[in-house]
């Protein structure tokens, strides 16, 4: 049996998680131990319900963990004037203040304390650096654009000339520890073995990227169900199913990364449309605002993604890679609102197979308030659900992302690393 340590960007969501934990689960079923480090509430909640452990600041080391890697993130989608993140350098210069010695420090000490025999990362700097200071082995389980043989987020757009990256810094920070320096921020996130999501027609990547597909990774608890109300809609009316994302990353500050005018949209679009819209708002507070929801409305606090997407004519959400993952897995049509350039990347990936629609938001100069033509977001739905072929390509779509194996081949590549 090996100790796996599960590290994942501390981003208050549940995309990152979604990948982890099936395969956290495979590695279970297969005897292994795994715990998770992850410090925000949404996600500690179901790292709970799915039975792992979870090493909180606290108990095993310091907060370092959550006061410099989080703080980080958040400082960057408060301050940031733009949503557009071109890179993953980009990102890196973006959150640097969560990447510092301090954090990488605490990581460090996790590793140590947990006596990992691997560490296992989703999107966490810091763990990624922790691994090769005390030569633990890392697997990294990576979206395409965290490549850096990858065009970025934003591949359909020329670049500026000069995009900040934290690269020198980065290295400053591995040079204390005699590791060898990077390029590319996405050096790091090239593991002893790494793991690529999805299918090269949704996530492209050159033949000399040292990558491996592993298709749709997606989680769901075994033991969830949807709720009783589910069975008494209709047969005959469509089922539109609504996932904002995160409303507010930062409480009551505005920052380009929230994803409140998804859900705010839609109420607009679609009250007086001819269809039952579920709304699934994943363990938040939704703002007073927005209430009281129309009649053909129904909120729920969390619903099970996958069942629920495989119950639904329609999905409508943010652009999160995991929420487009889980229509085109359960084969169904969507429309988008991309909150910010890595969601509108994913997005422009489903329209180009033909599977959705995207509805642009405009923003005003901070980047921070943004607008949805409501009555276009109401025709994209109409046309969704009344052309036959939307529904076709994400059932074409379905069947490619099942042949490359999911949770159950990324653990035996994950086992073979530590064999």
């Amino acid at each position: 049996m090996s100790r796996f340590l599960f590290t994942i960007l501390p981003s208050d969501d549940f995309g990152l998680l979604t990948r982890s934990l099936p395969i956290a689960r495979e590695l279970k079923l297969r005897g292994h131990e795994v715990a998770f480090c992850h410090p925000a509430r949404g996600p500690r909640i179901l790292i709970r319900e799915a039975g792992f452990e979870n090493i909180l600041p606290g108990q095993r080391v310091s907060r370092l963990p959550r006061f410099a890697a989080m703080w980080g993130v958040f400082q960057t989608l408060v301050r940031s004037s733009t949503s557009e993140i071109w890179n993953v350098d980009h990102f890196s210069a973006a959150v640097r203040s969560g990447l510092g010695p301090t954090g990488v420090k605490a990581f460090v000490q996790t590793i140590r304390s947990y006596k990992a025999d691997a560490v296992v990362d989703f999107w966490n700097f810091a763990g990624c650096i922790a691994a090769r200071i005390t030569a633990t082995p890392l697997i990294t389980v990576i979206s395409s654009f965290q490549h850096p043989e990858s065009p970025g987020f934003i591949w359909w757009k020329d670049p500026p000339a000069k995009i900040p990256t934290a690269v020198p810094w980065l290295n400053g920070i591995l040079g204390q520890y005699g590791l060898p320096a990077i390029k590319n921020a996405g050096d790091l996130f090239i593991g002893d073995r790494t793991l690529v999501l999805g299918i090269p027609e949704l996530d492209p990547l050159p033949e000399t990227a040292k990558a491996t597909y592993i298709g749709a990774v997606l989680w769901e608890n075994p033991e969830a169900r949807l709720p009783d109300w589910f069975a008494a809609l209709r047969r005959d009316k469509p089922v539109v199913w609504i996932y904002p994302g995160k409303l507010r990353y930062w409480g009551k500050l505005r920052t380009w990364g929230d994803s409140e005018i998804v859900l705010q949209s839609s109420i607009q679009a679609l009250a007086k449309e001819d269809v039952q819209v579920v709304v699934g708002i994943g363990h938040q507070d939704i703002p007073r605002s927005m209430l009281p929801l129309p009649a053909s409305f129904v909120l729920e606090p969390f619903l099970p993604g996958l069942t629920m997407a495989g119950r639904s004519d329609l999905m409508i959400h943010h652009g999160g890679y995991g929420s487009c993952q889980t229509g085109l897995y359960a084969g169904v049509p969507q429309v988008i609102i991309p909150t910010f350039s890595e969601r509108e990347s994913n997005a422009r990936r489903v329209l180009q197979q033909g599977a959705g629609e995207i509805v642009l938001p405009t923003s005003s100069a901070s980047g921070k308030e943004k607008k949805v033509d409501s009555e276009e977001l109401a025709a994209k739905v109409r046309k969704v659900l009344s052309t036959p072929s939307y529904k076709g390509n994400a059932l074409r779509i379905s069947a490619k992302l099942k042949e490359y194996g999911g949770p159950s081949k990324a653990a035996q590549l994950i086992e073979e690393v530590i064999k």
